[in-house]
C-alpha cells in the first residue's frame, strides 16, 4: 500500500509553492485546446474543445452537434452508472464523463466549457494522462473570486454486497482505495494519498481503464466496448497482460479505480474536503455516496480556504 500523510495542511502547502492563488482562488484554463478520439463504449468519433468559462460556471458539457446544449457537470443530472458514468439533462446524453472530470478536478480547473460533437467523450489512451497534457497547453487562469470547498462534517458510509464506500471528515481530499481481482497480476491492491495536482499528475492520471479477456463478449452483447482496443485500455487473459508495452504500474488497476473514484466525486461540484475510502466500490456507489452527501446539507459545510487555513491554524496553537 502507498501511504502518504501530512501532520497539517501547512505540511502539505509546503509541497506547493503556488498555493495562495491555486488554492484559495476559483480558476479556469487560459486559452481553448481541441482533442479528438473515439468512444469507448459507442465507438463513434468524437471531438471535444475545452475553453474558458467565467465564475462560478463550474464545468460545463456543451453538446456542439445540438445547438450547444448545455450538461452541468453535476450529480442531479447523473443517468447512467453501469461500467461508466453518464450525465442526462432533457433528454440530451453525454457518457463515460469520468476520466476528463477526474483530471480537470484534481488539476485544480473550476471553470469550463466542455463543447463535444458526440454523445461519448473520447477515451484516448484509456487513462488521464491526455487530459493532463491537454490542461498543460491550455494553461491556468486564476480569478479573484473565493474558492468555495465543500468539507465534510460527520461520516458517512453506503454498503451493498460485501463492497463499501465511507468518507470521514479531514482537512484536505484523502483517498484510500483498494481493488480485487481474482488474478495472478492483480490481486488485493490497495492505495492511500493525499491528491493534489502533482501526485494526480505522476501517480494516477496515467493509470488506463481495464477488462478482463473473459467478460469481453458479454460485454459486446450489451453493447459496450465498440470502442475498445489495446489502445485505449489494458486487458488482461487468464495468466497475464495483453497489451504489448505491460502495465505502468504493478498495481495499475487500484489507481485507475482512484481515477474513476476522483471523476465520480468531482460531480459535488466542488473542491471536496474528506477521507474517502472505497473497499471494492464502483460508479453505482460513488454516485450513492454522492447524492447521500448532497442531499442532507447537514453532513456538509462550505467555507473558503482561508477559513480553513484559519481553524487549522487556531487549532495548532491551541
Amino acid at each position: 500500500m502507498e501511504s502518504i500523510r501530512y501532520s497539517s495542511v501547512w505540511e502539505l502547502l509546503s509541497e506547493v509553492p503556488w498555493w495562495k492563488s491555486a488554492l484559495r482562488f476559483e480558476t479556469t484554463i487560459q486559452r481553448p485546446v481541441e482533442i479528438s478520439g473515439i468512444g469507448l463504449h459507442s465507438g463513434v468519433a468524437v471531438k471535444i474543445r475545452v475553453a474558458p468559462a467565467p465564475v462560478s460556471t463550474g464545468l460545463v458539457f456543451l453538446r456542439s452537434d445540438l445547438g450547444n446544449f448545455p450538461i452541468p457537470a453535476l450529480w442531479r443530472h447523473v443517468a447512467r452508472v453501469s461500467y461508466a458514468t453518464s450525465l442526462m439533462r432533457q433528454g440530451v446524453l453525454i457518457s463515460t464523463t469520468e476520466h476528463l472530470l477526474s483530471t480537470f478536478y484534481s488539476l485544480g480547473i473550476d471553470n469550463a466549457y466542455i463543447e463535444i460533437d458526440n454523445l461519448e467523450v473520447p477515451i484516448l489512451d484509456g487513462s488521464g494522462q491526455p487530459f493532463v497534457e491537454l490542461i498543460r497547453e491550455a494553461g491556468v487562469r486564476h480569478y479573484r473570486r473565493k474558492r468555495r470547498y465543500l468539507r465534510i462534517r460527520r461520516p458517512i458510509s453506503v454498503e451493498d454486497r460485501g463492497k463499501r464506500i465511507t468518507i470521514l471528515p479531514d482537512d484536505t481530499f484523502r483517498l484510500t482505495c483498494d481493488v480485487h481481482f481474482d488474478h495472478p497480476l492483480v490481486g488485493k491492491q490497495a492505495l492511500e494519498m493525499e491528491v493534489t495536482p502533482e501526485r494526480y499528475a505522476e501517480r494516477i492520471a496515467p493509470a488506463r481503464t481495464f477488462g478482463f479477456e473473459y467478460e469481453l463478449d458479454a460485454m459486446r452483447n450489451m453493447g459496450l466496448i465498440r470502442g475498445a482496443s489495446l489502445e485505449n485500455a489494458v486487458c488482461f487473459d487468464r495468466e497475464t497482460v495483453l497489451n504489448p508495452g505491460g502495465l505502468r504500474f504493478a498495481d495499475e488497476c487500484c489507481r485507475h479505480k482512484a481515477l474513476d473514484l476522483i471523476g465520480d466525486l468531482a460531480l459535488i461540484g466542488k473542491p471536496l474536503l474528506g477521507h474517502v475510502i472505497a473497499e471494492r466500490a464502483g460508479h453505482a456507489m460513488h454516485a450513492a455516496l454522492v447524492t447521500r452527501i448532497m442531499s442532507d446539507p447537514s453532513v456538509y459545510e462550505i467555507l473558503t480556504f482561508d477559513q480553513l487555513a484559519s481553524r487549522v491554524a487556531h487549532a495548532l496553537v491551541s
